[in-house]
């Protein structure tokens, strides 16, 4: 059997931490990649869709994105499996009662630990979540599902083979050996939302759509070619539009700042992309504004979302920066008095630093302006 394997939609995930725009963009590219892991099966000849859990983000979906994700489902031609994961966990005559009532034909609920039959000769063994946190082995039922003899076996579960969240003692651990343990043929996880094969015949997929920092790659499934009593041959396929990129530059000078942002630029489609940037290093006062203004007044526009933390950028005046503040006065005295402390790098040298900043920034502005 040929099938995709994929998990951890979470469609209908907020996104809180963005403006509306980039909410917005981001929760329809995750109904979008439905549409895109439909036409990937057709265009591989995958008969099947296996989804281990999270389909969606919790167990209480708005009904428009109930009937999206089913609507477009039904567009394909495959089969799709959906499993309940910790976000959409099974609840009587909850979220899966309603997916039920507005699924097409082709789009299979499979909330209960059963075996039930995919296709001539393969058999899909599932263990769905009932409850968020469980410290059971929610793929223990796998020991006493009978399938026929010859037949593939297929497991689709959602949980940790190991504690990603580093808490001691995890919740939803699924042993390693699952697959050999239970004779399965493959075992489709979800839960970890990137590639992580686990031996020879289990793998994580991954979220077909980032959704955090952290992961550079875009997201993805897995294809699956499946044959009872062999290793399975898998191979991933990206599905993501959106990337979300860390990247942490260390300047000593203007130079290095566009040599940077000229290979970022190079490297990724802008517009699909968010980035958090982290700068370090000592700059004049002047390259240090520049860059500024070019991360605030270009950069986060042609990118989907830029933050930029530049705590770690040190500005070191120079004489000409000095220079270009046309002082006299106090002003001048003001202006002396915060490059001495900048100078001295004592304890209060970074708000010394800032205000000497955006003195130097008013200034330009007023110089600007004048002309």
């Amino acid at each position: 059997m040929r099938l995709i394997h994929s998990a951890d939609w979470q469609l209908g995930k907020p996104f809180g931490r963005f403006p509306q725009e980039v909410r917005t963009a981001l929760g329809e590219a995750r109904f979008d990649a439905i549409d895109r892991i439909g036409a990937l099966a057709r265009e591989r000849e995958a008969a099947h869709v296996v989804v281990a859990g999270d389909v969606f983000d919790s167990t209480g979906p708005a009904d428009r994105e109930v009937v999206q994700a089913v609507t477009r489902m039904g567009r394909a031609s495959c089969t799709w499996w959906l499993l309940p994961g910790n976000h959409d966990h099974a609840r009587s005559d909850g979220l899966w009662s309603r997916v039920r009532r507005a699924a097409p034909g082709n789009v299979r609920v499979v909330d209960t630990p059963e075996p039930v039959e995919m296709e001539d000769g393969a058999w899909l063994l599932p263990a769905p979540l009932e409850h968020r946190r469980t410290r059971e082995d929610p793929t223990s039922a796998f020991d006493g599902m009978a399938t026929p003899d010859g037949a593939l076996r297929i497991g689709l579960a959602h949980g940790s083979v190991v504690d990603f969240g580093a808490r001691g003692e995890a919740d939803n651990m699924i042993p390693p050996d699952r697959a050999q343990r239970s004779g399965l043929d493959y075992l489709a996880l979800g839960d970890w939302h990137g590639l992580m094969p686990i031996g020879d015949r289990a793998a994580y997929s991954g979220t077909p759509e980032v959704d955090r920092f952290g992961r550079d790659e875009p997201g993805g499934v897995i294809l699956a070619d499946v044959r009872r009593g062999a290793t399975p041959v898998i191979e991933r396929v990206e599905t993501g539009r959106y990337r979300w990129l860390e990247r942490s530059w260390t300047l000593a000078g203007l130079d290095d700042f566009e040599r940077d942002l000229r290979d970022l630029r190079a490297s990724v489609d802008q517009a699909s992309t968010l980035v958090r940037l982290v700068l370090s290093g000592t700059l004049s006062l002047a390259d240090r504004v520049a860059v500024a203004r070019t991360c605030s007044d270009d950069l986060s526009h042609a990118l989907r979302w830029l933050d930029v933390d530049d705590n770690g950028l040190t500005a070191q005046p120079t004489e000409e920066d000095i220079a270009a503040i046309d002082i006299q006065g106090a002003l001048a005295t003001a202006t002396l008095s915060l490059k001495a402390r900048v100078d001295a790098g004592g304890a209060d040298h970074s708000v010394a630093a800032a205000a000497l900043e955006r003195l130097y920034v008013e200034a330009i502005r007023a110089t600007e302006v004048e002309r």
